[in-house]
C-alpha cells in the first residue's frame, strides 16, 4: 500500500509544526507578532479539525516548549482537564 503524502503523516507532522510555531510566536512581545501570519496559523490549524484537537496539539506544544512549567496547568489553559476536575 502506498503512504499517503511524503511521510505517511504529513497531515500530523505539520498540525504538530504549526501548533509549535503559534505557541512560541505568542511568547514574543504584542509589537513583534506577526498577527495576520498567526491568524493564518489559527485557520490552517482548525482546518477539519475539533476545537478540542487543536487545544490538544497547542497544550502539548507548550509543554515541549516550556518544559520546566506545571504541564497540568498547561493543559488547564487550554481548557483540557476541566470535565476531570
Amino acid at each position: 500500500m502506498p503512504k499517503k503524502g511524503i511521510t505517511g503523516h504529513d497531515e500530523w507532522v505539520l498540525t504538530e509544526a504549526l501548533a509549535t510555531a503559534l505557541v512560541a510566536l505568542e511568547q514574543l512581545e504584542a509589537k513583534h507578532q506577526p498577527s495576520a501570519h498567526m491568524d493564518d496559523i489559527r485557520k490552517m490549524l482548525s482546518s477539519g479539525k475539533e476545537p478540542a484537537a487543536v487545544s490538544l496539539h497547542l497544550a502539548q506544544a507548550k509543554c515541549r516548549l516550556f518544559p520546566d512549567l506545571d504541564p497540568l496547568e498547561i493543559y488547564r489553559e487550554y481548557g483540557i482537564g476541566e470535565e476531570y476536575g
